[in-house]
């Protein structure tokens, strides 16, 4: 393999000044950032008014954020010229677009370097504005719009899309209230094996007005498009879906048909925990002991565990508990069985033999499945799809309370949307072809 051809060490394509129309001519090192001085490569004589020859009339400097070099913070201080003409008396100066937007701080390789910082690195903002040795607001607003106008805005970004999750999140815990958004997740790449879930959206509130009017706003095309929803048992989404994409397939998927029958069984141990007790669960106590135990899996069961369960089933006052864990295993069991058609086939014979003759103390059980007989199409059509699972977007939701974390919380929805879609938006590889 031969090896590439070396060129003479050269300033300004080294840091990147020929690209945005300077070249060096000067640098200062100082302990807290780098300056380098630099002139604007072409000049700009000819008068805008009039078209007449100007004249120079001295220098200002523009001062613009660059990309760190090294440890510091790198300054460009860009001596920039002044022009007159004689003729109609107009001022104008050298034209710096190239580096620069008009009335920017930051130069345009810094503008990417920030949101490559946030997309790709997940940088804080803090940390971002640190580097360039610029304020907060000043690198947040030139991220966030780049991000919106290379990344977000792109009229491609919704194409190929036909498997969505729908699903609430919470962006802001408050004194006096929690704030809720609605998150679209598109589940295509997972169902597809060719990559990660991707946060469509993010739209304020949660309900059923909400998601059908973001629907509502979509392409015909995008709409037609659609094969199959994820959601969980909010009847809202359930209908949104109904009426917005009439052919669309509705999934309730695993992670929550499980959270249901897990919640049943946590609240009749509680239940059952005061009844037989006359208080809440406290260390000691048999059912409050073995309230981690009771949500694993029975195959999953290790001796000490199982010795455990069977001690609190011994008990006569526990078989209502022991009644609902039942009903709970046999969820578990029907979507960890290795046949797809043999685990319908089982979830499908536990919500039916949930559907009546149900005793009246077991008041979780009853509950649970007056819930999966109402939503048991959209539950058992999971088996006719694997992998659509909403799965993929509890973790993007979890990587949006890190970002929260990351940023100490964020009082701005406008920003946390746009934060989140750079996030979670899978932007990575539309971003590397604008860093080269």
């Amino acid at each position: 393999m031969s090896q590439p051809t070396s060129t003479s060490p050269d300033l300004d394509s080294f840091c990147l000044l020929d690209s945005l129309g300077l070249r060096a001519a000067g640098q200062q090192i100082r302990r807290d950032r780098a300056i380098l001085e630099c002139r604007v490569t072409e000049d700009d004589p000819w008068c805008r008014n009039c078209g007449a020859e100007g004249l120079p009339r001295g220098t200002v400097v523009r001062k613009l954020a660059h990309l760190p070099l090294g440890w510091r913070p790198t300054v460009l201080w860009v001596r920039v010229r002044r022009y007159r003409c004689a003729d109609c008396g107009t001022v104008w100066r050298q034209d710096t677009t190239t580096a620069a937007a008009p009335r920017a701080k930051l130069s345009r390789h810094a503008v990417l370097w920030a949101l490559k910082s946030v997309v790709i690195d997940r940088m804080s903002i803090a940390r971002v504005a640190a580097a360039l040795a610029c304020s907060w607001h000043t690198v947040n607003d030139a991220a966030l719009t780049a991000g919106r106008q290379l990344l977000i805005e792109d009229p491609h970004r919704f194409e190929g899309v036909k498997v969505i999750g729908v699903d609430e999140h919470c962006w802001r815990h408050t004194g006096r209230g929690s704030h809720y958004v609605t998150v679209v997740i598109d589940l295509t790449p997972v169902k597809e094996r060719r990559g990660p879930a991707r946060l469509l959206d993010m739209v304020p509130g949660r309900s059923k007005t909400v998601f059908k009017t973001w629907l509502d706003a979509q392409s015909k095309d995008f709409r037609n498009g659609i094969e199959v929803v994820a959601m969980d048992g909010f009847t809202g989404f359930k209908t949104a879906t109904a009426e917005e994409l009439p052919e669309a397939v509705a999934v309730m998927d695993p992670f929550h048909v499980v959270a249901l029958a897990g919640d049943a069984l946590d609240q009749a141990r509680q239940r059952v925990q005061r009844e037989t007790t006359g208080h809440r669960g406290r260390t000691g106590d048999l059912l409050y002991g073995a309230r981690k135990t009771l949500r694993t899996g029975a195959d999953l069961l290790t001796e000490p565990q199982s010795r455990k369960v069977e001690k609190v089933f011994a008990t006569d006052e526990h078989v209502e508990v022991e009644a609902t864990w039942s009903v709970y295993q046999k969820i578990v069991a029907a979507y960890r069985h290795p046949s797809k058609k043999h685990g319908k086939q089982l979830l499908g014979e536990v919500i039916a033999s949930l559907r009546r003759g149900i005793p009246a103390k077991l008041v979780e059980v009853k509950k649970l499945g007056r819930t999966l007989n109402r939503r048991a199409a959209d539950i058992l059509a999971y088996f006719d799809r694997p992998g659509t699972s909403n799965g993929p977007t509890e973790a993007i939701n979890g990587r949006l309370e890190h970002l929260r974390g990351t940023a100490l919380g964020f009082r701005n929805l406008a920003n946390y949307i746009t934060r989140a879609l750079l996030d979670t938006g899978g932007f990575k590889s539309l971003l590397h072809p604008h860093l080269r």
